[in-house]
């Protein structure tokens, strides 16, 4: 898959709180020791799902444990109160939401990171010896592209798609970027089972979340043409169902966290694509072996 135009496209992420590293020895301060570590995450976030199934992945739930949220945010200012002791714990007078997912350090009682992308790269650098390798040497630049291409050709395309109803230029615009996204990937993934090589790895993760978050989520504010359209990539949805199949993706899939946490969230309004599911997620994760 060609990286060189995703290169140039500015991330519009904002910058995390926290974003400190596991390092290889005491030097670092963080240093990876099993069990020093945990997770606190909702799979009904993208974010958290995608550390999930990483964790999941690597078989970590004796190196790392997990503590799990409610799928909802409970805080007024949409965090988790459970995270409060640890953000403030963190920061001295630290005023912004306990938001998930966070990596904490036990040891200290702190926040390690809540950048999701160096928690996962972390988990598989230090603690994936003899595990699937989900970041292959010379494979990086590749696996950023993805993220980059899911990020804004899927993700905020969409997001703009379903809410420019007022202005059906951007929403054309939004929704033919999407459709050109999905439609690139589909030639690349023909012949394909994985998307950069002959095994599963963090591009692989990245992409999923991402069609699990374009049919649970972002279709309910398309109209029904346009998920139609959305659908009509069948090598892309069948890739998405076989990593669906496979225990460490479906067992993850929290879909009434998912529908709770959106419905929570969302002030906007529901479109006709609502009720065009696009897979069964929950048909498909049970045929996990």
């Amino acid at each position: 898959m060609s990286v060189t135009p995703l290169a140039t496209v500015p991330s519009a992420q904002p910058a995390p709180a926290f974003r400190g590293r596991i390092g290889r020895d005491a030097r670092s301060g963080h240093y990876a020791v099993p069990r020093r570590y945990r997770l606190h995450l909702t799979p009904s976030c993208p974010n958290g799902l995608r550390i999930a199934v990483v964790h999941s992945l690597l078989g970590l739930d004796d190196v790392c444990p997990i503590t799990f949220l409610d799928a909802v945010p409970d805080g007024p200012d949409g965090g988790h109160s459970a995270l409060r002791p640890l953000y403030e714990a963190s920061a001295h007078r630290y005023a912004g939401p306990a938001a998930g997912p966070v990596l904490s350090d036990d040891w200290s009682g702190r926040i390690v990171s809540t950048h999701a992308p160096d928690v996962t790269r972390d988990l598989a650098q230090h603690f994936g010896s003899g595990r699937p390798a989900l970041y292959p040497c010379g494979a990086e630049s590749e696996i950023e592209a993805v993220e980059r291409l899911c990020r804004q050709g899927i993700e905020e395309a969409a997001q703009q798609a379903g809410a420019a109803v007022s202005e059906p230029a951007a929403q054309d615009a939004a929704l033919g970027r999407l459709l050109e996204t999905l439609g690139s990937l589909e030639r690349w993934l023909v012949g394909r089972e994985y998307l950069i090589q002959d095994q599963i790895t963090a591009a692989d993760v990245e992409l999923w979340v991402t069609l699990v978050q374009l049919d649970t989520v972002h279709r309910h504010h398309l109209d029904a043409d346009a998920v139609h359209r959305i659908a009509g990539h069948p090598t892309l949805w069948a890739y998405a169902r076989r990593l669906t199949a496979h225990p460490a993706f479906g067992s993850q899939l929290d879909l009434a966290g998912i529908a709770r946490r959106h419905h929570a969230r969302c002030r906007g309004l529901e479109a006709a694509g609502a009720a065009v599911q696009i897979l069964d997620w929950a048909a498909h994760a049970t045929r996990t072996s």
